[in-house]
């Protein structure tokens, strides 16, 4: 059975907006690594490392996994607090 985990993706430090972090992703879960001796790479066998299938809600990933008989993991985002304050605050004492 395929294994594969759905999560929407961290934001990388080159961004500043979070307009891409509305998509969810399937990636595909491999064990089967192996050292390459010529080169010194990891390299697989299994080509479904590399499929990588977005979805616009975790509830149609989810469908597509249960449908295409894939074990899953869902990874939930955490949730982050903002503080929002004014410039003049970083000059008031508490």
């Amino acid at each position: 059975m395929k294994k594969a985990k759905i999560y929407i993706p961290a934001k990388t430090a080159m961004q500043s907006g979070r307009g891409k972090l509305k998509k969810w992703i399937l990636k595909f879960e491999s064990k089967n690594t192996s050292i390459n001796p010529l080169m010194g790479w990891e390299s697989s066998t299994d080509t479904l490392e590399e499929v990588i299938l977005k979805f616009s809600s975790k509830e149609k990933a989810v469908e597509y996994a249960k449908a295409n008989n894939i074990s899953y993991t869902v990874i939930e985002p955490e949730k982050k607090e903002f503080l929002i304050k004014s410039y003049a605050d970083n000059f008031l004492k508490n």
